[in-house]
């Protein structure tokens, strides 16, 4: 066998392939062994017919196609391993020749990762929000444990903002009553927000056994986003109340003996939630800026699998799961298809940079992953897709994920070595030193962010 490269773009290349007849003669014995099982001729065992009889009875063109599907696999694969090829996607196959007892040529064009350049990026510098926590962000922090303690008890009043009220619901569009548009006994706490709009005003001043109409659009459901007639019965209405907020309380509410001893534990948790975002908001910074640094060419072919799967995925599954369609959520957003489709497009693109980028790092810099690693990695997808370690783990394997999974950890892992050579500074003009702890963990996930692959994996292993 012998082939040529023809490079036609950055990304894209041409195989010219030609194959000795005599190279073929595995595949043609295999053609002739599978139509030996599939046929039957008067006169011939079944599996022993003679190959000149298959030739005269069935064409030798048939046998010659057969064979030279079963080959045409092994050669291409033969011309990339020579040529040191990566490959994305699939081939467009050509046979531009065939003659029986002579040779076989063809093309075959295919997509290939680009050649990448990495450029110096010790020079990165980037700004963060400073980690600052008010006492006014103390304050809501422990009047929302308050919030959770609070006692109710009924009353018989007229319903008030902050009560708990009981509720029966029917929903009517064009008059008709929705099938799934009735419920009874709902709990709601006016002023929350958590149901319709416009439910507030029309719960407020009822007593038990009262009601009232009111429109609203619909948020889910058969007929999420239509305008609904909604009828409002309530059946209890109860106060709630709050502990009184003293060293009783946070001895209930936590293993703390004063309330002082409570607040400085809240203020602790709030500081590491902002170092833990002021973390993640520099590793996808440092990463925009690295991306600005590399001049990336991008697949056509590449891109476009990669815009259409973003759309599937966000058509039949989180917007699914919303009761909407992309109309409806294009109009909630104040979107234009347009704008919509450049969106997605930039978000593909740099998707795919930065995967590009970070596989040249990690050959680069010679980055492994290790068991611990791709352990942990694990234990936190499976926590977002909402399945336990173990069936995700099983999910993974049986859907040869590991790879992918690796290449994940490897990444974040590549990013993380940029982000440590880099200069991060707060708000405040102070250099911020990022905890090594966790940082190749959350630069995973910025990368994850990046690429747009923590939901949809997560979705694949539930739907698997």
């Amino acid at each position: 066998m012998k082939s040529a490269v023809e490079t036609l773009n950055p990304t894209r290349v041409r195989l010219t392939v030609e194959v000795p007849f005599e190279e073929l003669k595995d595949s043609l014995d295999a053609a002739y062994k599978k139509i030996n099982q599939q046929v039957t001729v008067k006169g011939f065992r079944k599996g022993k017919i003679p190959a000149r009889v298959i030739d005269q009875r069935f064409g030798r063109g048939a046998v010659l196609e057969e064979a030279v599907n079963d080959a045409l696999p092994k050669f291409y694969t033969e011309a990339v391993n020579e040529a040191e090829l990566n490959v994305l996607g699939q081939p467009e196959v050509d046979i531009t020749e065939l003659k029986d007892g002579e040779t076989l040529n063809f093309t075959a064009e295919v997509d290939i990762r680009p050649t990448i350049e990495i450029p110096d990026y010790s020079g990165i510098e980037v700004e963060v929000d400073a980690v600052e926590v008010s006492d006014e962000d103390v304050e809501k922090s422990v009047e929302q444990l308050r919030e959770r303690f609070a006692s109710t008890s009924p009353v018989e009043r007229a319903a008030e903002d902050g009560d708990v009220v009981t509720l029966d619901l029917q929903a009517k569009v064009e008059g008709e009553v929705l099938e799934d548009g009735v419920a009874e006994g709902v709990s709601y706490t006016i002023g929350s927000g958590e149901l319709l709009d416009g439910i507030d005003d029309a719960v407020k001043g009822l007593e038990a056994g009262t009601e009232a109409t009111f429109t609203s659009e619909l948020k889910g459901g058969s007929a999420a986003g239509k305008e609904a007639e909604v009828t409002v019965k309530v059946t209890q209405v109860a106060a709630r109340e709050l502990p009184e907020l003293d060293d009783e309380f946070a001895q209930l509410a936590s293993e703390f003996d004063t309330l002082d001893e409570l607040k400085a534990d809240s203020r602790k948790r709030l500081e590491n939630m902002k170092q833990y975002d002021q973390a993640t908001q520099a590793q996808e910074r440092v990463l925009e800026k690295l991306l600005e640094l590399v001049e990336v060419p991008v697949p056509e072919k590449l891109l476009e699998d990669e815009i259409n799967t973003r759309k599937h995925n966000l058509e039949h599954h989180q917007l699914g799961q919303m009761g909407l369609d992309l109309e409806k959520y294009l109009e909630i957003q104040g979107k234009t298809v347009e704008e919509f489709d450049a969106e997605t497009k930039e978000a593909a693109v740099k998707g795919i940079k930065t995967q590009f980028v970070l596989d040249e790092l990690v050959k680069q810099e010679k980055l492994n992953v290790n068991q611990e690693e791709l352990t942990e990695h694990l234990m936190r997808r499976a926590a977002s897709s909402g399945m336990s370690p173990d069936q995700f783990a099983q999910a993974v394997v049986e859907g040869g994920q590991v790879p992918l999974l690796v290449g994940e950890v490897a990444r974040g892992k590549a990013l993380a070595v940029v982000v440590e050579k880099a200069t991060v500074k707060d708000t405040n003009g102070e250099v911020i030193d990022l905890d090594d702890e966790d940082e190749v963990e959350q630069a995973t996930e910025a990368v994850e962010a990046a690429e747009g692959t923590a939901d949809e994996a997560a979705e694949e292993k539930t739907e698997g």
